[in-house]
């Protein structure tokens, strides 16, 4: 079967975002970050974040970087990408925790992060991984919370005034252990708690819906067991974009 060539990308005019594929043809013939990296950035979703509020020389931050995802689109679009996580997995992208960014104050030019959606997906055996702090535990999600509002306020600090970050993140449902029957399991409303704590450090700009394209959510065993146990698959992130305005101005 002949490849079939993804539409060319254009900037989305809508808060409704959907392409028909994890990644875009790049003009250097390479692939974004990994497709094989479980919870992989849509390197599109960052493509249409760093042609609106990025130009051309701009240094952009991703501090939980995963398999670089966001370094590639950088060097597509001919931004200076940095990128730290706890478990770098190549050379470009260096060791560090998103709640203590070794940059200095006001450095860089954009700041995009795709953080944990809770304990989903084991990111590495680092005991420090926000993804190993449930937001629905016994505390109520507490750990889970204040640990990405210490990445915010990183990310506020690192930034420079009157410039952009992006947050990608979706709400989440887990089945409790133990119990059966029509809606028996937890919502995690996410999006909206990260919302609220992001807002304390920068100022909304606008939140974007963005359309997931997981195969799993076609198949017919996940579709019966969501409709069986009366949940929802998840079929979106958010999308929050905000701008870091100093009130002294």
């Amino acid at each position: 079967m002949a490849f079939l060539k993804r539409p060319p990308l254009r900037i989305q005019p809508t808060t409704l975002w959907e392409y028909p594929s994890q990644h875009y043809d790049s003009p250097r013939g390479t692939m974004q970050g990994d497709k094989a990296y479980v919870g992989a950035t849509p390197s599109w979703v960052i493509w249409q974040l760093l042609q609106r509020y990025t130009r051309e020389g701009d240094r952009v931050l991703d501090p939980m970087c995963g398999s670089g995802t966001t370094l590639d689109v950088c060097a597509d679009l001919g931004r200076t990408g940095v990128g730290f996580d706890l478990a770098p997995c190549r050379a470009d992208i260096a060791g560090a925790d998103a709640r203590a960014i070794p940059l200095p104050d006001a450095s860089v030019d954009f700041v995009f992060v795709d953080p944990p959606y809770s304990t989903h997906v084991d990111y590495s055996n680092d005991s420090r991984c926000i993804g190993k702090l449930d937001a629905s535990g016994d505390d109520d999600g507490r750990a889970y919370f204040d640990a990405m509002s210490r990445v915010f306020s990183q990310m506020h600090r690192v930034l420079k005034d009157r410039r952009y970050a992006a947050v990608f993140v979706s709400d989440s449902w887990r089945r409790r252990k133990g119990e059966k029957g029509s809606g028996n399991g937890t919502f995690m409303p996410i999006g909206f708690e990260l919302f609220a704590r992001m807002r304390k450090n920068f100022k909304p700009v606008d939140i974007v819906c963005v359309v997931r394209h997981n195969a799993s959510m076609s198949q017919a065993n996940y579709r019966k067991a969501a409709e069986e146990g009366n949940f929802f698959l998840r079929g979106f992130n958010y999308l929050l974009i905000m701008k870091k305005v100093n009130e002294r101005r």
